[in-house]
């Protein structure tokens, strides 16, 4: 029997967005980034944006709770609780409202002394992941893009 069309797999497909790069460093560098609230700061969010963190604590079912600043004045608020953290290998973290929920899982795999990072996010429905998905894809390269330039400030200091 063939799947249609519509099936699971095309639905699910629809309602996640995925992004994907390979860093010359090692998972636990690249993780020491994501975990160490000052190095977060630094690179986290689409390019020329900047973080005041309120609130990290990277431990499951614990909060994230900051604001992104925009390079044209406005301010995001974001709020997040971590689900799973298994160092180096994977973070997963539900992003909450006001903006717009999904579930962010970055796993990092070792490949041929590089490491690939995943970034894959779930949103809850299709209409949900179509509202952003225009501008996500692009913020999440630059987001990428700016932590890659965190990697290489970490490893000349």
């Amino acid at each position: 029997m063939k799947g249609s069309k519509n099936g699971p797999s095309d639905e699910y497909s629809k309602r996640v967005i995925v992004n994907t790069r390979i860093f010359n460093t090692s998972r636990e560098q690249i993780f020491n980034a994501f975990s160490n609230p000052e190095h977060l700061a630094l690179w986290w969010g689409p390019k020329n944006f900047t973080n005041t963190f309120y609130e990290f604590d990277l431990q499951p079912g614990r909060i994230w709770h900051f604001i992104m600043h925009s390079p044209d004045g406005i301010d995001y608020e974001n709020k997040s609780v971590f689900e799973e953290i298994v160092k180096p290998e994977r973070i997963v973290l539900r992003h909450l409202e006001p903006n717009h929920e999904f579930l962010l899982t970055i796993t990092l795999s070792e490949l041929n002394g590089k490491t690939e990072l995943t970034w894959h996010m779930l949103f809850d429905s299709a209409s949900e992941c179509n509202k952003v998905r225009e501008f996500v894809v692009e913020a999440n390269e630059q987001n990428l893009d700016r932590l890659e330039t965190q990697l290489v400030k970490m490893a000349n200091s």
